[in-house]
């Protein structure tokens, strides 16, 4: 029966000629559509009672495939409802979702949406000092954006740069940093101009953009190209400035570090201790940093020195991403091996080993300096977020709510809460104390997460899309 009827629909459906991605499609998709249906019928039949005397047929039981048949077949499904298919409209929100899910769900009308971007967007980072956020994208751009500080207009879908919006914030354009002079004519293919990369220096001032073609960039808050920083030979992928501001760090695919100067853009010192590309770089302190790489080797490096001042061996595949913790006591990495681990430059053997992902893990964040417990926050390709308790060597909470790769996961400043995002399209927001689902967006057609950010006072999260756009959501709404 079931391989009947999937071949049957199949056949009849052409959905094997069909030009959409069937990995964009959520599972439980076509019943997700089909009880929707189900539900419009039954809000139809439940108006239909009250007009019985003009032969509009009455329901007393939940409706079925069969009786949606009959009604499309006996009539139009206007006359179905007293003032015609307006009342549908009037009424679908509040069947759609009851009162306390719409409390949960942040719809898309409250979301702020930016768009503008042609292509996948990598990455997004808020302004440390200001409203502004930065974007970078597989569109050859990286582009600066305003965000109103109250997101409750009556419709701020078409975002800044965006098509006509009501709200007023909107009409202003961002500010677009290009990477390329030849936009119109590069082929599709091309991922020379991507900008894989960027963050803002501590003081909101400045912003630092990698490229796929091995250059980085430093720009203004204002969009003024300042430095061009030519010396990688591969792609950029990690790109961090120090907490005093006045150095960069970069890593590459050319399988080296480098260290910068902010202020003209010169190398402070070149690192070339991986056999590999370097996937990712973080500042221990002011003079020293880890680097991690496909190798499966983590470095923990010192401007001055000529060879690393710790070494990590213990991950068996490429390691994604490293993090120290607030104190820099601490070294947290995740790898396609499965599992994340916590590292001290007083021992090479790893302080903590979490095993109990099942598929790559491919982010890693610390909770804030705050007078709670340390914690670790992993996200992986199985579709879970793990908590850990990095004293106790546990994890303390499994949250499985997105059915798809989480490629994003952060803590709020605060740590009470903790933001994921999927290329289930869905962000979660999560409580930290008792593990709960507390609000989620789903993103539709904008297609897959690749990152979550909170702003500074922990009441928007930015997240970028596949398909372009970058969404700016209020929590609390």
């Amino acid at each position: 029966g079931f391989v009947h009827s999937a071949f049957t629909f199949g056949y009849e459906s052409h959905i094997l000629k069909s030009s959409v991605d069937g990995s964009q499609v959520p599972p439980g998709a076509l019943l997700s559509y089909l009880q929707r249906g189900l539900s419009y019928i039954e809000i139809e039949s439940s108006l239909a009672e009250s007009n019985e005397n003009n032969g509009v047929m009455g329901h007393d039981n939940s409706s079925t495939l069969l009786d949606v048949h009959r009604m499309l077949t006996s009539g139009s499904r206007e006359q179905l409802l007293p003032g015609g298919t307006s009342d549908i409209a009037n009424v679908m929100e509040d069947v759609t979702l009851g009162k306390d899910e719409k409390d949960f769900w942040i719809q898309e009308k409250d979301a702020y949406i930016l768009k503008g971007h042609t292509a996948e967007v990598f990455q997004c980072a808020w302004n440390p000092k200001s409203s502004l956020i930065a974007s970078c994208s597989g569109d050859t751009t990286a582009r600066i954006w305003a965000v109103p500080s109250s997101l409750n207009a009556p419709n701020s879908t078409g975002g800044i740069g965006g098509a006509a919006s009501s709200n007023p914030a909107a009409t202003a354009p961002p500010l677009i940093l290009r990477h390329s002079k030849d936009v119109k004519d590069r082929d599709k293919d091309d991922k020379s101009s991507d900008v894989t990369t960027l963050e803002w220096s501590p003081d909101g001032k400045r912003l630092a953009t990698g490229c796929y073609d091995g250059a980085g960039r430093v720009w203004s808050e204002t969009g003024e190209l300042l430095l061009t920083l030519n010396e990688h030979k591969g792609p950029l992928f990690s790109f961090k400035w120090n907490k005093d501001g006045d150095r960069l760090l970069s890593g590459s695919v050319d399988k080296t570090s480098i260290v910068w100067d902010a202020s003209d853009g010169k190398v402070v010192q070149k690192f070339e201790f991986h056999s590999a590309p370097t996937l990712d770089v973080d500042w221990r302190d002011e003079n020293s940093f880890a680097s991690c790489s496909t190798d499966r080797m983590i470095y923990v490096c010192k401007i001055g020195e000529k060879s690393p001042i710790s070494t990590f061996s213990g991950h068996q595949d490429e390691i994604n991403t490293i993090k120290w913790d607030p104190s820099g006591t601490l070294l947290a990495s995740c790898s396609d091996d499965c599992t994340a681990k916590i590292w001290s430059p007083n021992s090479p053997e790893p302080l903590c080993d979490f095993r109990e992902h099942t598929k790559e893990v491919y982010s890693i964040r610390w909770s804030p300096n705050t007078n709670q417990k340390l914690l670790v926050a992993t996200a992986s390709f199985d579709g879970a977020i793990k908590l850990w308790d990095v004293n106790a060597s546990k994890c303390i909470s499994t949250l499985a709510k997105h059915q798809d790769p989480v490629y994003a996961v952060e803590f709020s400043p605060n740590g009470e809460f903790l933001a994921s995002g999927s290329f289930d399209r869905y962000i979660h927001i999560w409580s930290v104390k008792d593990e709960s689902l507390v609000r989620s967006y789903f993103g539709g057609d904008k297609g897959g997460i690749f990152e979550v950010h909170w702003n500074a006072a922990g009441d928007k999260i930015a997240a970028c899309f596949s398909q372009s756009s970058v969404v700016v959501i209020d929590p609390r709404m």
